[in-house]
């Protein structure tokens, strides 16, 4: 990527030398040129909000910026990236969306996220750090910034402005405002579950901002609650597990299942550990934010169960479904299974055949599918 501070070597993670999606995009670029071009000082703390694989803030590292980020695999690739670029230990600060915020932030920068409800849940954290000197510059692709994007900066800081498009991406311009009356965080999310799922009926959800269907069970984990295997024990994993209501049903049904909810969002595994804490499940659980189950022994687990995602940001690609799927045939012992749930169209039955030599259908919609592997 060429920027003004050089033209650092970037991968995303994990690292496939045959993946053709690049580290950064024209957002990025434009926000880096922006910052030299108008001489932006970058020498108080410097807070980079929503960095993709870690583009930013490697640009930046001389500044030595925090960078904030509720994916694992953003910060894994960004610890990646500035070491190729030899920028030397500590001089990015990584924080997660769960993490206390800097105290006073100088310059905020935001890479506008797919999801508004993380956009302003990040925005009302980092509020009470910026200050009338605080220069904000948010980017993103055209498509991503909407009216509803910029209201929300101009809500919660202050005056709001775009650029131009350039490459099919815009800045934004916010002035912060301490005058300016906030609204209350909403997030976390809590709502009680419909009738008619199984054990977690009438149970209680708790969603922080940015986890899939924050405000409603979806319907494809409608689906797959109404499906899942009673009574199995053992060692089970709930696989991308979001806001953790997969988990907790089956732990529900079995106090003697060992339960790990394992997801690469760290504002997902919060959801989780909140929402089988406010159902007083028995029994054990573990909650652990990683790429899939990558540390986790092989041949030590019963029971996977997963609704794998089919979008990276704003590319569609099935990866991740493999990489999934492929961690678990790993982790589950001889006659362990593996449970997912997709919509009919991805053709997830024949990714099963291909990896264990088997795939039966369990339950099927006009929509979704349930679809059980058994490891030989």
């Amino acid at each position: 990527m060429k920027t003004p501070w050089g033209e650092p070597a970037l991968t995303r993670f994990p690292e496939d030398p045959r993946d053709r999606l690049r580290a950064w995009d024209a957002s990025d670029e434009y926000l880096l040129r922006h910052l030299a071009e108008e001489r932006v000082p970058l020498d108080g703390t410097v807070v980079v909000v929503g960095d993709r694989w870690g583009a930013l803030v490697t640009a930046l590292a001389a500044h030595r910026p925090a960078q904030i980020t509720d994916s694992h695999l953003t910060q894994e690739a960004t610890r990646a990236n500035l070491a190729r670029a030899g920028v030397e230990p500590g001089a990015v600060r990584l924080l997660t969306t769960q993490d206390p915020p800097p105290e006073r932030i100088d310059v905020l920068l935001v890479r506008v996220p797919k999801s508004l409800a993380l956009l302003e849940d990040q925005l009302l954290r980092l509020a009470p750090a910026v200050h009338p000197g605080t220069v904000v510059v948010g980017t993103g692709m055209v498509k991503e910034i909407h009216t509803s994007t910029l209201a929300l900066f101009e809500r919660i800081l202050g005056p709001t402005r775009t650029s131009l498009a350039e490459k099919k991406a815009r800045l934004i311009f916010c002035a912060p405002d301490p005058a300016l009356e906030r609204p209350g965080n909403p997030w976390p999310y809590v709502y009680t579950l419909p009738d008619g799922i199984g054990p977690a009926a009438g149970g209680t959800v708790v969603n922080h901002a940015g986890v899939f269907c924050a405000d409603r069970l979806d319907i494809g984990t409608r689906f797959f609650l109404r499906h899942l295997p009673a009574g199995r024990g053992g060692r089970v994993v709930d696989l991308g597990c979001g806001n953790g209501v997969v988990g907790t049903s089956v732990a529900l049904a079995d106090p003697g299942a060992e339960v790990l909810f394992v997801d690469e969002s760290f504002q997902a595994v919060a959801s989780a550990e909140a929402t089988y804490k406010a159902n007083g499940v028995p029994g054990h659980a573990e909650f652990r934010v990683g790429d899939g189950l990558a540390g986790v022994p092989s041949g030590s687990v019963d029971l996977v169960l997963n609704n794998p995602p089919f979008h990276s940001h704003q590319a569609t690609t099935d990866a991740t479904a493999w990489r999934m799927f492929t961690g678990a045939r790993r982790a589950l012992r001889p006659g362990g299974e593996l449970w997912v749930i997709g919509n009919r169209h991805l053709g997830y039955h024949v990714k099963l055949r291909k990896l264990f030599g088997n795939s039966r259908l369990v339950a099927s919609d006009p929509k979704f599918v349930v679809l059980k592997a058994v490891k030989r």
